[in-house]
Formats: structure tokens, sequence, C-alpha cells
């Protein structure tokens, strides 16, 4: 997901998304390993985790059945609050008004105010709340598209790197977000995000790779990543093709490799620069609106002449055939 440096719609880091088909996973090969008949999920009827988890548990146990009860039984989150309230439960009923999906990936929020087209989530909303003030600089190291280093610390576990960068850009409440798009079953959904880490992650990757990747090389991994993150959304991990989609998007990270430089600010953050030993704008050949080696200028006169002349023929056979 940093290879590709996946966002729905351009916005969402697919959160929890990206979570469901490893949680099915872990709980199907659980279950044949006790040899359970049944396996069951909390999913309601109008989102996109009932096909995530019923699609992965058909396709690797069809045997075993799926029980589904709140699909099935039509229960809201309203209905189940005043269940618990009826029968003399205690708890934050405030906060169980917002349905809370927090993972290594980011934070997903719903509420009253995302089924509306209008509103956005209030502030307490979020989990993380900015508890840091002024600006702090942080470094990301990355090996090949990696992540290696953070604010000089090494890490081999990506995991633990992971948690230590969403620790720093968190306290700023940075990468909040709302996203809209269309879920599996064809109809449009809204939810609010926290990921901090995550969007810091892959914006700083992102930058990297404007560095150290020609132009069609970040083309095309734009192209697979976003088809990449649309199936993953979509409940299509286990598709042969996105075999291939990972195996392409890991070849092209064998030179995203340097330092990026971030700034960041309460509720915002600035990608400040990168020094990287593949970095293309430090060759020798030549500074963008300045200096150039490669060529000279009678080189640039004949390049533009051979570069327009597809351009300068339609329109002279167009100026032709007007003023005929």
């Amino acid at each position: 997901m940093i290879y590709g440096n996946v966002l729905r719609n351009g916005t969402y880091p697919i959160s929890v998304s990206s979570e469901r088909i490893f949680q099915a996973i872990a709980i199907i090969e659980y279950a044949k390993e006790i040899g359970a008949d049944y396996v069951a999920h909390g999913s309601t009827g109008a989102g996109n985790d009932q096909i995530r988890f019923d699609l992965t548990f058909n396709v690797l146990a069809p045997h075993i059945k799926i029980l589904t009860p709140t699909r099935d039984m039509i229960l809201t989150r309203e209905y189940e609050i005043n269940y618990l309230k009826q029968h003399g439960f205690e708890a934050d009923f405030k906060k169980m008004e917002y349905s809370i999906n927090k993972g290594l990936w980011g934070t997903s929020i719903g509420g009253k105010e995302t089924l509306k087209s209008d509103q956005t989530l209030p502030e307490e909303a979020y989990p993380s709340q900015l508890t840091a003030t002024g600006e702090e600089t942080l470094t990301i190291d990355f090996e090949a598209g990696e992540i290696a280093g953070v604010n000089g610390v090494a890490y081999t576990d990506k995991v633990k790197a992971i948690q230590a960068i969403e620790a720093i850009a968190s306290k700023y409440a940075v990468g909040r977000d709302m996203h809209i798009g269309d879920t599996i079953i064809g109809i449009k959904g809204r939810v609010g995000f926290e990921a901090a880490g995550p969007m810091v992650i892959i914006n700083a990757h992102k930058m990297l790779e404007k560095h150290t990747l020609t132009k069609w090389q970040q083309y095309w991994k734009d192209q697979i990543g976003t088809w990449y993150g649309m199936f993953l959304h979509e409940a299509q991990y286990l598709e042969p093709v996105m075999r291939y989609c990972e195996a392409f998007l890991e070849s092209t990270q064998q030179s995203v490799t340097g330092r990026v430089f971030i700034t960041l600010k309460p509720y915002h953050y600035v990608l400040v620069g990168v020094d990287s030993p593949y970095d293309l704008m430090k060759s020798e050949f030549g500074e963008y609106g300045e200096t150039q080696t490669a060529f000279t200028a009678e080189d640039a006169k004949g390049f533009t002449k051979i570069l327009g002349n597809a351009i300068k023929i339609h329109h002279a056979v167009q100026q032709k055939n007007q003023q005929a």
C-alpha cells in the first residue's frame, strides 16, 4: 500500500478495508484449525464489510456456515444502545453514537453526521486530539520503498516504524478528512477518518518517488496503484491479478531510497524536501529554469520544431480548409 501510494478516490488510505481481508483470513484459518462448523461476524447489511467477510469465508472455507445476526435481524446502532440501557448496562453511550474502527493504518469514524451530505464530524468525535503546539521536524528514511528509519532511529520492524510515526504525527491532529465513495453494493457511502501516520507516510513516499523515478515510471505506478487499491477495497485481495500488481509495484522501488523531511504543525504538515543518492534533480545535466549541460541551444531549437511538427501540420490543414 505504501509502494502504490494507495488512496481511495485520492483521499482515503483504505484504513479499515485493507485490514478486514486479513482479519477474515485469520478468522477462517483458525475456524478450520479447530474444526468449527460456523463463523460469525457483526457487519450490517448496508456496508462493505459484510462482503469482505462473506466473500473471504466462502472462498477459503465454503463448507463452513456464516452467522450474521446484526444483518439478519436488521439491528441499528440506536436499537442496540436502547437495548443496553433498558437492560441496565452502564457504558459511555455518547461515545457509542459513533462507529469507530481503529487499526494500524488509521481510524474510520461514522456517525449521524456522516449520513448527511452537508455535515462534518465534530472535533470531539476524533479519537486523537490536538495536544502539540508549534512546529516539529519529522524525518522518514526509506530503503527500496520501505520505511527504514524515523528521526534518525533505525527500524527493522515496519509495524513499529508505522506506530512511531503515528505517535508523533497524531499529536498534531493531521491526516483527518471525509471520504465519499461508491460502496461495493452500489450505494454512495460517507465516512470520516483520521490517519496521521499513514497520510504522512504515503505523501512522504510519493514525494521521494517524484525525485527518484522517471515520468513514465510514476505514471504507470499511479495506474497500477489505483487499481490495486480499488480491488483491495472491494474485497478482491484473493483475485490472482493482485499478485501481478504487487510484483510490479515492488519492482518499481529499487531506487526509492532516501530521507524525507516533514514539518508538522497543528492540523497540517509540510513536505519540505528529500535527500537521496538517486535524486534525479541532483544530476549534472542541468537545473530547471537555470542552466543545462546535456544539450546546446541549437539542439533545443531542433527538438522544439520536431516536437511540434504534427500539431503544426494539423493547424496548417485546418487553416487552409477554413479559408477555402
